[in-house]
């Protein structure tokens, strides 16, 4: 893809990256790759604005603020929700999936999660490895996922112009 069709898919748009702060050095490895993937794709990393937010209950409504701005085509989401011991994480994963889906729904505004919530994760250095560069393969899957997002919906409208 060339800049020219990167800039029919996001016009004068951007697109947001937030990432959470718990395990940042894991997380921002979905956010490399991820901006990496994209610019194989044409669009250049200053497309891409990154917001950093302190944990992933904190994406939702950071997300609502960046959709009610219009001045985005998409949302890409990154956390890392653990079982910390100190509260369920499966509760704070599926409020902020719930969350997320709630936002693009009321804005239209598509939110791609790159949240991942393992069944277990230990402060190892086999686990850190394992999602470190497990975070690398799902930030790229997140890119792919993102341009065949923002061409389905340039599609969508073009269609809907034509009718």
């Amino acid at each position: 893809m060339n800049q020219m069709i990167a800039n029919q898919l996001l016009g004068s748009q951007k697109i947001a990256f937030i990432q959470a702060a718990w395990h940042d050095d894991i997380v921002g490895q979905g956010r490399e790759s991820f901006i990496a993937e994209m610019e194989k794709y044409g669009i250049s990393s200053d497309r891409i604005e990154i917001f950093d937010v302190p944990g992933s209950l904190e994406i939702p409504l950071q997300s609502k603020w960046i959709a009610e701005t219009g001045d985005y085509a998409i949302i890409v989401a990154c956390g890392f929700v653990v079982n910390g011991g100190i509260y369920r994480h499966d509760f704070v994963a599926s409020t902020v999936i719930d969350g997320m889906m709630r936002v693009q729904l009321d804005t239209n505004v598509p939110i791609l999660s790159v949240v991942l919530t393992p069944h277990n994760f230990h402060e190892h250095e086999e686990h850190h490895q394992y999602f470190f560069e497990h975070f690398k393969k799902k930030g790229k899957e997140a890119a792919n996922a993102c341009v065949k997002t923002l061409e389905n919906r340039a599609q969508f409208m073009q269609e809907k112009a034509a009718a």
